[in-house]
């Protein structure tokens, strides 16, 4: 077994896993090793990459402590990921530079930019390096107290 990258960045931990020899399940998953539970949005490169607003935001995945979440159900497509995550109370548990549109409910939005004016909230997303895996898992762990 070989274990792909990993980096603690301000109270998360990310890492990425490789198996050899075993067959699996190429994925993007998102575990939850806070205390809260965490309502989690993605976003990937649209169709169009060459396009700077071309991606296309997902969410919400509702994930308990001590639980996983499989995000994105294929092999990886792209080296670059985005999350974004927030308590139950709203309050930003897992955050970013990378400014995207999200929903107030379950949703799908392609193209961004002008996220209020289209009635979506704006929310910043942390961009998740996969180093071209094909499977990727993010580790969210407890806020410093």
């Amino acid at each position: 077994m070989r274990l792909g990258g990993g980096a603690v960045l301000s109270g998360c931990v990310l890492a990425g896993w490789l198996v050899s020899g075993l067959p699996a399940l190429a994925a993007f998953k998102l575990c939850n090793q806070s205390y809260d539970v965490l309502n989690i949005a993605i976003a990937q490169p649209g169709p169009e990459q060459a396009a700077a607003d071309d991606f296309v935001t997902r969410g919400w995945w509702r994930v308990a402590p001590n639980q996983c979440a499989t995000l994105v159900r294929e092999p990886l497509k792209t080296r670059f990921l985005y999350v974004f995550a927030t308590d139950v109370f709203g309050k930003e548990a897992l955050s970013g530079a990378i400014p995207l549109c999200v929903g107030t409910r379950r949703f799908v939005i392609e193209r961004q930019g002008d996220c209020l004016l289209r009635g979506f909230l704006d929310a910043r997303f942390l961009e998740v390096d996969t180093t071209d895996q094909s499977d990727w898992t993010v580790f969210v762990s407890p806020r410093p107290s």
